[in-house]
């Protein structure tokens, strides 16, 4: 059935802004009218500089919070963010972040973490506790929607690692992959398999199994990945059969280690902008691998080096050819590869280590994927579809 004359002229009239009825023929009264102030406040000629509408927001906090609670009400929460993302971006609004009323308003998500946690030296006391409690809301939803996934990726992984052809107890035995192992020993007339050879797991080793260090850069374009970073990191740290470590860096090195306890005070230990300097970050990091064979060291960066990169590569280089499982990833977000240094990139891919963007939900396949040692380029491929 054919759309109403009348709510084709009203979408075309919401799409158009301007003023009056903007050649449609069709105002806008009520909440219509409401909703078109609200996408003028930034979408306007104030607002982005691009004609058709008037509007923005001024440099008024409350009436900013004003606006964050109308646009909460006529969009879905995904339209909030971006739509607050676009604000902060086309009207400056970046220190009206440190506002309690205002962020109090905000809808948290992980793009308003990294605005916060770039502006944390400069966040006044009064607004530091409403800024952790966006960070804490937004880090318990990805905890609530990742940490079981990789909790049971890494464990199977590990299990898988363990398999035994002498299990010591029944409770031992992999039944499904005994019975397959033994398919040839069937005997009809007594319906049964006769197992020559048992497949089970080995005893689960209370000892640490497998050190895995995250080497994460700081700099701004690296913000969600940043976030991201540390709410797996903590995640991992819980895990006793792994060693897990987590090292940020500009062109300083800090180890945050000692904070994957509590991600949100993780997070307010970075310092998101500067430059860059990734050999120097791997020199640390080499130091904190005592089993390479047994380790898993995962850089994520964008590659652009301010430090000396021939010595990062070579660095590269002499992990891999010790044992260690490097995996580059270019950003661990949900929006893709940014961008990145390809001579370096390409580099890389050169000496067998490709680099690649991961998103958060395949994230845990792929330490899985790490810790049995699979070829990471083929599971990037087959994964993500991305090679260097």
């Amino acid at each position: 059935m054919d759309e109403p004359v009348d709510e084709r002229l009203r979408r075309w009239r919401l799409v158009l802004g301007g003023g009056e009825a903007d050649g449609t023929g069709c105002g806008l009264k009520g909440g219509d009218a409401a909703m078109d102030g609200a996408l003028a406040a930034v979408y306007g000629e104030q607002g982005a500089a691009q004609g058709g509408r008037s509007g923005g927001l001024g440099a008024s906090a409350p009436r900013v919070a004003r606006w964050l609670g109308d646009i909460r009400s006529y969009f879905p929460s995904t339209v909030v963010q971006v739509m607050q993302k676009d604000a902060i971006e086309r009207l400056n609004l970046t220190r009206l972040l440190l506002e309690p009323e205002m962020l109090e308003a905000v809808e948290p998500d992980v793009h308003l973490v990294g605005t916060l946690l770039a502006l944390n030296r400069v966040m006044p006391d009064q607004a530091r506790e409403s800024a952790r409690a966006v960070v804490r809301k937004v880090v318990a939803e990805i905890e609530r929607r990742l940490s079981q996934k990789t909790r049971a990726a890494v464990t199977g992984a590990l299990d898988r690692t363990a398999r035994t052809h002498r299990p010591k107890r029944a409770a031992d035995i992999d039944w499904d992959r005994t019975i397959r192992a033994n398919l040839k020993n069937y005997l009809p007339e007594k319906n049964t398999v006769v197992p020559s050879r048992l497949v089970g797991y080995a005893r689960r080793q209370r000892a640490v199994q497998r050190e895995v260090v995250l080497c994460v850069d700081q700099s701004g374009s690296m913000a969600a990945s940043v976030v991201y970073s540390s709410v797996f990191g903590a995640v991992l740290a819980s895990m006793r059969s792994l060693k897990t470590s987590l090292v940020v860096f500009d062109t300083a090195v800090v180890d945050l280690t000692d904070q994957l306890h509590d991600p949100v005070e993780l997070l307010f230990g970075t310092q998101l902008g500067g430059g860059t300097d990734i050999n120097r970050a791997i020199a640390y990091s080499q130091g904190l691998i005592t089993r390479p064979a047994d380790s898993v060291f995962v850089l994520i960066s964008d590659l652009y080096e301010g430090g000396v990169r021939q010595e990062m590569l070579r660095r590269v280089a002499a992990m891999t050819q010790a044992g260690v499982q490097v995996i580059v990833l270019l950003a661990l977000s949900d929006e893709g590869a940014p961008f990145y240094d390809h001579e370096n990139a390409a580099a890389l891919a050169a000496m067998g280590v490709p680099a690649f963007a991961c998103t958060p939900d395949v994230f845990p396949d792929l330490m899985a994927a790490a810790i049995e040692r699979r070829d990471i380029a083929r599971w990037a491929e087959r994964h993500l579809g991305a090679g260097s």
